[in-house]
């Protein structure tokens, strides 16, 4: 009784607690996976290429874009993500399920490849003065890059309504169990359950 896979994505404004509420869902359920997205920004420290991101340069990136290897991608920051097409469409015919930390643009670009494989969750800040007060507390972010965040997430919000579920992150945990529950749904889909049709008449014929 194998189930066809989904692609779960988790977008919002930078501080909204995505990439926290991700890690905890990957931490809880082993059978989905984390997207590896290919980006032309350089690693981080402790970072290793095909764990973390395909690091590629601009050229590897655009010419990636040229042999149609991408599912999506965009600009973020000034620099470029995007999803590699073949582990993903491998995972959801494996019945394997695949969690997307991306932006809107991402995830209407997902939409128009996968369509109903696509199950999206967008999650918003509790008030614009706690999101400032999260990206404050970031000791790396210098009141500049501060600012360019805020203008980039009101950008974000305004396309809230492009997605099925929309959670408020006001408590931790429970958006957690709130995504977790979307995710539960999604899955039990009767789309996604391929071998009913074969099941139900096989019970009429008992």
């Amino acid at each position: 009784m194998n189930r066809r896979g989904l692609c779960l994505v988790l977008a919002a404004p930078s501080g909204a607690g995505k990439s926290s509420v991700g890690r905890a869902l990957l931490a809880t359920d082993p059978s989905i996976a984390l997207s590896v997205s290919a980006t032309t920004r350089a690693p981080r420290p402790g970072e290793v290429d095909g764990v973390h991101y395909h690091f590629r340069s601009h050229a590897e990136f655009e010419a990636m874009i040229g042999r149609d290897e991408l599912l999506e991608h965009a600009h973020v920051f000034g620099r470029r993500y995007g999803t590699p097409r073949a582990p993903v469409l491998a995972a959801l015919e494996a019945g394997r399920d695949v969690l997307f930390d991306i932006d809107w643009q991402g995830h209407r670009q997902l939409r128009a490849s996968l369509g109903d494989d696509v199950v999206g969750i967008f999650l918003l800040p509790p008030s614009v003065g706690e999101l400032r007060r999260r990206l404050e507390a970031r000791q790396q972010d210098v009141p500049a890059e501060i600012e360019r965040r805020m203008q980039a997430a009101r950008d974000e919000i305004v396309h809230w309504d492009e997605f099925g579920h929309v959670l408020v992150n006001r408590d931790f945990d429970s958006t957690v169990v709130a995504v977790r529950t979307i995710l539960a749904a999604a899955r039990l889909a009767r789309a996604r359950q391929p071998w009913l049709p074969g099941f139900v008449g096989a019970l009429m014929r008992e």
